[in-house]
């Protein structure tokens, strides 16, 4: 079975809140239904637009294989089922930083990636990020729904 770190559907709250800076990327910011998780993360938004009130599940995994076998960095589409294939919306990346916030007396650990220049900023309670690590390779998989 396939290996996953994180599971939820998110709704779409804003697009470019801070204004449009690049043509072909928006920076959408979104809320999860089932853990008290917000998300901010820079999409191509000429391969997948997203609007406000959209839904999605995303996924965060360290691999695609569905057997769990450990990513190699080499990938051969078409080649073996693989968890990419359940979803429409795929990119791979590095877990650069890992921070905790506390703000009245609640503790939420932010988790920051970077998929080539497209950032990732994950902030959800402790029991949500356990198993993340620093300089982990991460795939975000998002399937609208």
């Amino acid at each position: 079975m396939a290996e996953i770190l994180f599971e939820d559907i998110f709704r779409v709250d804003k697009i470019d809140p801070d204004g449009k800076k690049f043509d072909k990327v928006s920076r959408i910011e979104a809320q999860s239904e089932q853990f008290d998780t917000t998300m901010q993360l820079d999409i191509n938004c000429e391969v997948y637009p997203l609007h406000v009130n959209d839904k999605f599940s995303m996924v965060l995994a360290p691999t695609l294989s569905l057997d769990g076998t450990p990513d190699t960095g080499y990938y051969m589409q078409g080649a073996r089922k693989s968890l990419a294939d359940k979803f429409e919306y795929v990119m791979h990346g590095k877990l650069y930083k890992i921070s905790e916030e506390s703000s009245g007396g609640t503790v939420k650990v932010e988790l920051y990636a970077s998929y080539g220049g497209l950032l990732m900023m994950l902030k959800c309670d402790p029991p949500q990020a356990a198993n993340f690590e620093l300089d982990q390779r991460l795939f975000i998989l998002m399937r609208k729904v």
